[in-house]
């Protein structure tokens, strides 16, 4: 089964991916972007803000995703994969883009091997205002709380058009109680 965890950043995607790596031992886990040599080379440049164009940097998520899927998620189909982030967090951050043409470009990046579950850690805008108060910010995130929390809706909105079996949980939980509900969903 492939499983996604999605959320905006400072949603706890990264505490709740610790908990699953220690419960389910024999998982695949990954991310996007950043899951292969390329990946890796390709977020770093989109974190440092290196494409000017947001239909580059859009390019450069599919470039990723494309890779990814050859080389982690293919072979690993008859495994448990847990990913941080995929497509629906490719296509929610491509603002100047309709969601339609971006799932048909994810369709040939993912050779149409999308997600089966997928665990949305949702944040109000207080807690959003909050969480952004306690860190250094990289360049998505100094894009500021109404920019992070457009996102989110899009996740939303994403996951729902694509019909994919999912749970929204309010990321200002309790981590463990977070974590039960994410290991629930899993095992059901």
């Amino acid at each position: 089964m492939y499983v996604v965890i999605e959320g905006i950043d400072t949603a706890g995607k990264s505490t709740q991916l610790e908990i699953l790596q220690k419960r389910f031992e024999n998982a695949v886990f990954t991310k996007e972007p950043g899951g292969t040599k390329l990946g890796a080379k390709l977020r770093e440049l989109i974190l440092e803000g290196e494409a000017r164009s947001k239909t580059a940097e859009m390019f450069m998520f599919l470039a990723d995703r494309a890779e990814h899927t050859k080389d982690i998620i293919i072979p690993n189909l008859n495994k448990l994969i847990i990913s941080d982030r995929s497509l629906i967090s490719g296509i929610a951050y491509a603002l100047n883009k309709d969601i339609d043409e971006l799932i048909a470009l994810n369709k040939i990046a993912t050779k149409n091997i999308f997600p089966q579950k997928i665990i949305l850690l949702e944040l109000s805008k207080d807690e959003l205002v909050f969480r952004l108060s306690q860190k250094q910010n990289d360049s998505i995130e100094k894009r500021g709380v109404d920019y992070l929390l457009t996102i989110q809706s899009r996740l939303k909105e994403i996951i729902l058009k694509l019909n994919i079996k999912h749970i929204f949980i309010d990321a200002s939980l309790n981590i463990e109680e977070i974590a039960e509900k994410i290991e629930d969903f899993i095992n059901e």
